[in-house]
């Protein structure tokens, strides 16, 4: 169900959706759908059902998302909770949930029972991935190895999904699958760890935004939950005296503190380390894929891109 099939009736419904969806972003999940049946010598279409299906549910987490997090933008824009309303924000992001069943039930009959039950494994595991962050806003204990679970939860499985569902809808073997959703669960991983990374050293101008949001709202990323565990004495004594500062009018001298101890603590060497060891994990796992040099060229190109870019 593309875009300009929605229904126009009821507007209070159809329109937040509409508009969700008009904000763009990388699009990265569907694309990676049609580019693993694209490797696999299908045509693309044949994943279109799934490729909207996974894009369609990201859409409708982010509707949820913005509301528990009480978020005012999504990529520059007011939030649909904010635009329109929290009530239809849920609604509409519930219909997304139904449509993207109904996007996925276009695959042919032999392939729905296996694809329908990696769909809803998926979205259970991309909530069980929201709760652990949620919770982790009141704990102050959260280790390296629950981080990277979270994230592997609420970013990296919807990404393995993607590939996976696409190559289910090429008909590949099941190991074939398996492989691709290895590369693409890594990739969600190093492409998290590089956004943690970008968010406190990005280049502004290249970022798009003022870098330390991160570190402004004490958000335990890699490189805090990092820092956290291995600062010396002094450093910790700089994290403790910032964490809990909000004030505005200290942003600049709190960003600038805290990742003063990320450098000297080795945290940004070590996120660094973290995000290329996620990277070769990927390559392993399209290499064990089966596919030819040619055939994983565009998946190979599109994962050294991701984990170069800037913003």
């Amino acid at each position: 169900m593309a875009e300009r099939a929605l229904p126009k009736h009821p507007s209070g419904l159809y329109d937040p959706i509409r508009y969700i969806l008009s904000l763009g972003g990388k699009r990265l999940r569907p694309a990676l759908a049609l580019m693993a049946a694209d490797a696999l010598g299908a045509d693309p279409k044949a994943a279109m059902g799934p490729a909207l299906a996974v894009e369609w549910f990201h859409n409708f987490s982010l509707l949820h998302d913005d509301i528990m997090d009480e978020a005012p933008l999504r990529r520059g824009k007011p939030t649909v909770h904010e635009a329109f309303s929290s009530n239809q924000a849920i609604l509409s992001g519930d219909v997304m949930l139904v449509q993207a069943y109904q996007l996925l039930a276009e695959l042919p009959a032999a392939q729905l029972p296996s694809a329908l039950a990696l769909f809803s494994r998926t979205a259970v595991e991309v909530c069980e991935g929201q709760q652990h962050d949620m919770d982790f806003e009141i704990r102050q204990d959260v280790s390296e190895a629950e981080y990277l679970q979270m994230i592997r939860l609420k970013t990296a499985v919807l990404l393995g999904a993607s590939l996976e569902l696409g190559a289910m809808a090429a008909g590949a073997q099941a190991a074939q699958g398996r492989s691709l959703y290895a590369f693409g669960e890594a990739l969600g991983l190093a492409f998290q760890l590089r956004d943690d990374l970008l968010d406190s050293f990005g280049d502004p101008a290249l970022f798009g935004k003022a870098v330390g949001g991160d570190i402004a709202q004490d958000k335990k990323t890699f490189l805090l939950i990092h820092a956290l565990q291995t600062a010396g004495p002094e450093d910790r004594a700089v994290l403790d005296r910032w964490i809990g500062v909000r004030e505005p009018v200290m942003r600049t001298e709190k960003v600038d503190a805290v990742k003063g101890v990320y450098e000297r603590s080795g945290t940004r060497t070590a996120c660094e380390k973290a995000i290329e060891r996620e990277h070769q994990k990927a390559l392993a796992a399209l290499d064990s894929s089966g596919l030819n040099a040619g055939n994983s060229a565009a998946l190979r190109d599109l994962a050294e891109r991701l984990l170069a870019r800037e913003s």
